[in-house]
Order: structure tokens, then sequence, then C-alpha cells
């Protein structure tokens, strides 16, 4: 198989970033974070070797949504929050394919929270990828489901009264068998969780925390930030202590049903008092706990925090059907269309 370059390797065809790059101008506000996460998207998809006419991105409506016109794939800009809706008709037709939904805190979780809902506890074989900046970006900024609480904006100006949502607690409670996050500011971190996202077999729920320089600037600079980053920010890793701090001397133990940060060498406090992560535990308990960890009062937790197998929707369903086909054989839709009650109108 040759590329668009015509350049292969062992029969088998070879891709770069520029191969996902299309020739549509980019146009996002300069300094936005949505830059970082086209950027790595589109410097991970040669490497999950996939021709890219089996690629799909859809999107709903949204600054975030923009993304597919910039992937040289097949894409789709649909309506606002069913993005999700359209990439499970597509995956349960085209199984064969790569989908990718695009969306964000507004499109994903205001007039699209019952799609998302949904496609995640349906366990459809699909990455999820929600821009998360805090606000309504497109619209000019006003607060958005993730706001936090007695954010000013354009549409609260004295503060929102609307608590908040946590979007991994969300997807956790609709029982995702994939959750991650990542943020706008870590490229290499992100790659590795876009990877581990399409190495799933499910739907994969990945978070970005993602700055919108315009209307919500600086929203995660407290613990995102190089200077600060490594003593405010829990990078789990599968089967290691959650251990944190630029000297790799702080942790979280489990203290009754809460957790806790300690100090390592503290009271007699050692590693082995420490929880050690473990993304594919059945029980979705530490994972929620994980998901409302938030600065100031803890570590902000990134990476997967629950990767766990169960059967997908599309896999059942082409189990039906062959079942059905077996047992009654191939259909016929003009025995379909007359069978069963019918009418004749003079």
């Amino acid at each position: 198989m040759v590329t668009a370059n015509g350049d292969k390797k062992d029969g088998v065809q070879v891709l770069s970033r520029k191969d996902f790059v299309s020739d549509q101008e980019v146009r996002w506000c300069p300094g936005c974070g949505d830059y970082s996460i086209l950027a790595q998207t589109q410097k991970v998809m040669p490497e999950l070797g996939i021709p890219r006419e089996n690629i799909v991105f859809i999107s709903g409506i949204g600054c975030s949504s923009r993304l597919p016109y910039y992937m040289d794939t097949y894409g789709m800009h649909s309506i606002h929050g069913r993005a999700p809706t359209i990439a499970s008709g597509l995956k349960a037709s085209r199984p064969e394919l790569s989908v990718w939904v695009v969306t964000g805190d507004g499109d994903a979780l205001s007039i699209g929270g019952n799609h998302l809902l949904h496609v995640l506890r349906r366990n459809i074989d699909l990455q999820i990828i929600l821009h998360n900046n805090q606000i309504y970006g497109l619209t000019k900024g006003q607060y958005s489901p993730t706001s936090e609480l007695g954010k000013r904006t354009k549409s609260s100006p004295v503060g929102t009264i609307d608590a908040p949502l946590h979007p991994l607690t969300v997807a956790l409670g609709a029982e995702a068998t994939f959750v991650a996050r990542t943020v706008d500011v870590d490229p290499h971190h992100m790659v590795g969780v876009l990877e581990r996202a399409y190495q799933h077999h499910g739907s994969a729920f990945c978070e970005v925390y993602q700055n919108c320089n315009i209307y919500n600037d600086g929203a995660f600079a407290d613990f995102t930030a190089k200077e600060v980053r490594a003593d405010r920010m829990l990078f789990l890793e599968h089967g290691k202590p959650m251990i944190f701090g630029k000297e790799r001397n702080k942790g979280i133990r489990i203290n009754g049903l809460q957790p806790e940060v300690v100090e390592i060498g503290v009271d007699g406090i050692t590693e082995a008092d420490l929880l050690v992560h473990d993304e594919t535990r059945p029980d979705p308990t530490i994972a929620f706990m994980l998901s409302r960890m938030s600065y100031p009062d803890f570590p902000v937790p990134i990476g997967v925090i629950r990767a766990v197998q169960r059967p997908t929707y599309d896999d059942l369903m082409t189990a039906q059907i062959e079942h059905a086909v077996a047992v009654e054989g191939e259909g016929d839709l003009r025995t379909l269309f007359t069978e069963g009650d019918t009418w004749v109108v003079e």
C-alpha cells in the first residue's frame, strides 16, 4: 500500500503527521489550547497504523467542534450535542472504522448530556475527546456546565449559582469502561492518553483541560503551570503508588473512607502506606474518588483513571444479527413491508 507521498515500508502504508493536516485554515484564537489538542491528534494518528479512509472525526457545535475540518480524514461537523448519536450509528453500521467524537464541556454536558450518557453506557467502540475550558467560548463567554460555583461571566454577572458537573464523575456514573484526563500544556502526556484511548475496546472517554485564553484565561494554571505542576498534579500509573511532588515525597493514602495527602518519611509513613493505582479495578469506588479530587485540597489526577472490559454494543448487536440470520434466514424487505397489519386506502 502506498501513501500520498509514495512511501511504503514492508508493503504497509507509511503515514506521517503532515498526511493528517488538511488544507483548511485553522480558525481558533491565537494561543487557544485547541491548537495543542489538534497537533497531538495529528501526531498520534500515523502511530495507529490505520488508513486515513478508515478514520472519521465527528463533532457537534463549539470551538472544539471545528477540529474535523483540520484533519485530513473523513469527518462530520454535526449539530449541537448530537455527535455521539451520529457516531453510534456510523460505528454500528461500519464497525471496521475508527470513529472519534470531538466535543466540548458545553456541547457534551448541556444539550448533549443525554446522548453522552447513553453512548457510554452502551459501550460503543469509539473515542470521545472532551475539550474542557469551563466556559462557552464560541458564544462569547457564558458560563458552562463545568464552570465553578460563583463564576462571574456574561450570563452570570454576579456569579453562577449552578453546581458544576465533574465530567469524569459523569462518565463513571454512566458506566464508562475507559475514563482518562490529560492537559493541553503537556503534549507528551496527551499523546499517551490518546494512544491508550484508541487501544481500548469500548467507549473511551478522555477529558482534556484546555485553556481559553480569551474568555477564561488561566483557568487551570494554578496546577498545570510548569513550575508548579509536579507539586499540584498526580500523574497516575497503573500498578504504582500514588506519589507526587518535585521531591517525590508526597502521596495519597486512604483514611477511613476518605483520601488524604501525606508526606513520605513523616510519622513513619512509607510508600507501602500509599494507595496503589489500579485502573482495572472492577469496583469504581476509587475511580469516583479520583474523579472528584481537585486543587487546592488535593493534587489533580491525570492519566487513565479506569480501564475495564465488558462487551461492546456493536459486538453484541452483530452477534444478535448473526443469530437471527442463522435461525430465520436472510430477511426480505418486500416481505417485511407487506406482512402484519396492512391497509388498502381506496
